[in-house]
């Protein structure tokens, strides 16, 4: 049953879904980890479960495998009001699997088990709610859609197709999808002007524009026709950029239970606050609070928070 009607859709997101298995001990090795605990995953599903939770309409276009996982996180976006009407099934590829391993918690590991590759490397442009994509308020796509084909085509085509609203690359490069940081690089750097804001850390900026200081990877996604470019600089905080102005937002110190939801918290309480008209600065602050909050937590997708903890932890 659909949660809500295509036509009210706020937000889609465009990536992977996986089953997350986080470690119960935390500082030591994988193979000294004696229980997990299981949660749907992937960078998209988790932006778009953190917007739901702060109360928008929000969708995944995705494809997992015919197997039980694939239904487990059908149920879970279901379970935390995430449209799941896009999601397709491979007949073939089984739904990714991905430890983490909490050493140390604040820069965990992860190990992705994704043979021969994910089933979502397999979206092609058939499986694009093509009209959806052209209205959609945001539109949110990871660089990793363009390591392999058809998923890069498929993601090239829905980038054209963007005829309004708020398209949000980003940037997130991760090495074991790619067979070079030079193909990444062309890629990831070939979307860049489709985009209306761009996310990233300074070695994704790297990647993605030959430069890691956050400055000058502000002034070359600026050239590139990016309204916002976010840079993360960790202990630093986050530079945000327009062409009109530039503001350092300072971090939130907290003492870090898991590392890993902090920036797809970030992501759905972005996207908030360009539905909700935000200033950049007023937008970032509180997507570092949201990011805070999650950090101090296990989890990811059933971590993010809600719209009165986040006003809590900023007052």
């Amino acid at each position: 049953m659909e949660p809500f009607p295509l036509s009210e859709i706020e937000l889609i997101t465009m990536g992977r879904s996986s089953i997350d298995l986080y470690p119960q001990q935390s500082n030591v090795t994988l193979s000294e980890v004696t229980s997990f605990r299981k949660a749907i995953g992937g960078s998209p599903t988790n932006v778009a479960v953190a917007a739901s939770r702060l109360g928008h309409r929000a969708a995944v276009i995705n494809k997992v495998g015919d197997d039980a996982f694939g239904l487990a996180i059908r149920d879970g976006l279901r379970s935390f009001g995430v449209h799941d009407g896009f999601v397709s099934t491979h007949p073939t590829l089984p739904t990714p699997v991905v430890f983490c391993e909490l050493l140390p918690p604040e820069d965990p590991t992860l190990w992705f088990y994704r043979q021969p590759r994910g089933p979502e490397m397999d979206l092609d442009i058939d499986d694009l709610p093509m009209a959806e994509i052209k209205s959609v308020p945001i539109f949110w796509l990871t660089g990793s859609r363009f390591a392999e084909e058809p998923s890069r085509s498929a993601a090239t085509a829905a980038l054209e197709a963007r005829a309004n609203g708020h398209t949000v690359l980003d940037l997130d490069y991760r090495p074991a999808f790619w067979s070079s940081e030079e193909e990444a690089s062309h890629h990831i750097g070939a979307a860049i002007p489709h985009a209306t804001v761009a996310v990233g850390n300074r070695d994704e900026c790297r990647i993605a524009v030959g430069t890691p200081d956050p400055g000058m990877a502000a002034d070359r996604l600026l050239e590139a026709g990016v309204e916002i470019a976010v840079i993360k600089m960790g202990a630093d905080g986050v530079l945000v950029a327009t062409p009109e102005s530039r503001d350092t937002v300072e971090p939130v110190r907290v003492e870090v239970v898991c590392g890993l939801g902090a920036g797809d918290a970030f992501g759905g309480s972005l996207c908030h606050g360009l539905l909700s008209g935000w200033d950049p600065r007023r937008i970032v602050t509180h997507a570092n609070a949201a990011g805070a909050i999650v950090a101090g937590r296990l989890m990811c997708s059933e971590a993010m928070p809600t719209p009165s903890e986040i006003e809590e932890f900023l007052s």
